[in-house]
């Protein structure tokens, strides 16, 4: 499974590297910084070429350059992109962040915990979830 992971904090993207690797799933975890970079990925430009699909998405809403939310409305507008599963794991606790989302369709929507303990066991939640029990569209 491919997962893109789209975050700016080093803190938290090497936190669920670590994390997935612990998992023992077969995973390959994608990273980018920001929005535009995680769109040029999901639409392989140039720079992205090679890149394989992913199979989930685990979108940060305070990103620079483009936010997570103008990613999530943009790719759940793709008809190429629109069925690439969308985990919102951001820190915003703010109930206008939480309805936004899922009415641009994320499929789910995570706030980050602040204890590390708690972050690496919903990162292994997600995966437990995502890579075991749900079926996921084809590529």
């Amino acid at each position: 499974m491919d997962i893109l992971l789209v975050e700016d904090n080093p803190g938290d993207a090497r936190l669920a590297s670590e994390a997935f690797k612990e998992g023992g799933l077969p995973t390959t975890l994608h990273m980018v910084q920001d929005g535009i970079e995680a769109m040029a990925f999901l639409r392989r430009e140039p720079h992205y070429g090679t890149v394989p699909r992913p199979d989930l998405i685990l979108l940060d809403l305070n990103l620079p350059r483009k936010d997570g939310r103008e990613v999530l409305a943009e790719l759940k507008q793709d008809p190429d992109l629109k069925r690439i599963p969308v985990i919102v794991l951001t820190t915003s606790q703010a109930e206008a962040d939480i309805l936004r989302s899922y009415d641009l369709h994320a499929n789910c929507y995570i706030v980050k915990p602040v204890d590390f303990d708690h972050f690496i066991d919903v990162v292994r939640g997600i995966e437990q979830f995502w890579c075991t029990l749900v079926k996921l569209p084809p590529r």
